[in-house]
């Protein structure tokens, strides 16, 4: 073989894992693409949520002693804010909810957080497994298929937040019901019908 053939031999075997890496991510945009069609907020609506999240989780970093004492997720969906997460003090806990609540454009605040030290790594990673378990169980499922719900899981309980009708509710409260590790559901949902 020649010195040419042996190079592009070379080349080749050098390029085809970034051919088919083009191959792979050109097929997930696709695949996401087709997602965000199921989704029933407006693209505006979508990226108010994404703003309220971003401002309420720096409002809260810029108070030192609640960024250091507590563990807190904000989940906005269609405006409306799900506070979930632990705070030692019932103190701390309130000035969190005044602090997200005056985030702009926040309609309404489920206050879900429980005064207790914050939650163990272990116990934030099995939470993080059985969304991931739930999320796929609600992609599959042939009613819903990839409907966009938001699915969040504090030490086990599960919160469901969405626009649906209320079938949809059902078929997805029963599946995350039926998921294993899954302590309690809590429908958040927003009703289309």
């Amino acid at each position: 073989m020649t010195l040419y053939k042996k190079s592009r031999w070379l080349i080749l075997f050098f390029m085809i894992p970034y051919l088919l890496g083009c191959a792979i991510t050109a097929g997930g945009g696709a695949v996401a693409a087709g997602a965000a069609t199921l989704e029933r907020r407006t693209t505006g609506t979508v990226i108010e949520d994404q703003t309220i999240e971003l401002k309420a989780y720096r409002s809260i970093q810029a108070n030192e002693e609640l960024s250091k004492k507590t563990h807190i997720n904000i989940t906005s969906y269609n405006t409306v804010v799900l506070i979930t997460g632990e705070s030692p003090l019932d103190e701390m806990r309130q000035e969190i909810i005044s602090l997200v609540t005056a985030v702009e454009k926040v309609t309404h605040v489920y206050n879900e957080i429980t005064v207790a030290a914050p939650s163990s790594m272990v116990s934030r990673s099995g939470d993080t497994y059985i969304t991931a378990k739930v999320k796929t169980k609600l992609f599959a499922d042939k009613i819903l298929n990839g409907l966009t719900i938001k699915v969040v899981t504090e030490k086990g309980v599960i919160y469901l937040m969405g626009l649906v009708s209320r079938k949809e509710a059902e078929i997805a409260t029963n599946i995350a019901r039926e998921t294993g590790g899954v302590q309690k559901v809590v429908k958040l949902f927003q009703y289309i019908d």
